[in-house]
């Protein structure tokens, strides 16, 4: 995926995604609708499936910084910094830890506040992407499962990872809203 498909996709799928959660109530957006990864007592809104994305795209920014600046380990989750491979559920664990973190910081932050977030991420994402030189854009991303594994792909995985949240949220029944 080149510069120009990856920006557009970006840009295009946050637009789509802020006027799909403009149109929901006030009890859409906070209701509890998915039971935590980590924490199954906890829920998650609507609102918090928004503001996740916020700490994974900004995640995925600091892997790539890493790995242009030459660590071995940019994503840092196949194995610890020491070399020490982790298993799927060790990884799974760490992720739900942390995104747990996260929902809680932000739970029940307003619509307003929460595309704040992820405009601050996008940024981010969009300032490192003007940063990066096409042949960049085309390496692997030591690590990432994500998209096809290389940078521009990991970027644009941004994207996607609002509608599968979208899905998530409309699975479960957003208020109202149709499977």
């Amino acid at each position: 995926m080149n510069r120009i498909e990856i920006e557009k996709k970006l840009n295009e799928d946050r637009a789509w995604l802020i006027d799909t959660y403009a149109q929901l109530s006030h009890a859409q957006l906070f209701s509890d609708l998915t039971p935590s990864e980590h924490d199954p007592s906890n829920y998650w809104s609507a609102l918090d499936h928004l503001a996740h994305l916020a700490l994974i795209e900004r995640n995925f920014a600091a892997m790539i910084r890493r790995h242009v600046a030459g660590h071995g380990n940019p994503v840092g989750l196949i194995a610890d910094d020491s070399g020490a491979p982790r298993t799927r559920a060790d990884i799974m664990a760490l992720v739900h830890a942390m995104t747990e973190e996260w929902q809680r910081e932000h739970h029940g932050k307003t619509l307003s506040e929460v595309v704040a977030l992820g405009a601050s991420a996008r940024a981010i994402t969009l300032q490192l992407l003007s940063e990066l030189t096409d042949e960049q854009l085309e390496e692997v991303l030591p690590g990432a499962p994500w998209a096809d594994g290389t940078i521009g792909g990991v970027l644009a995985a941004n994207a996607e990872h609002g509608r599968m949240h979208w899905k998530w949220a409309k699975d479960a029944g957003v208020l109202g809203i149709e499977k």
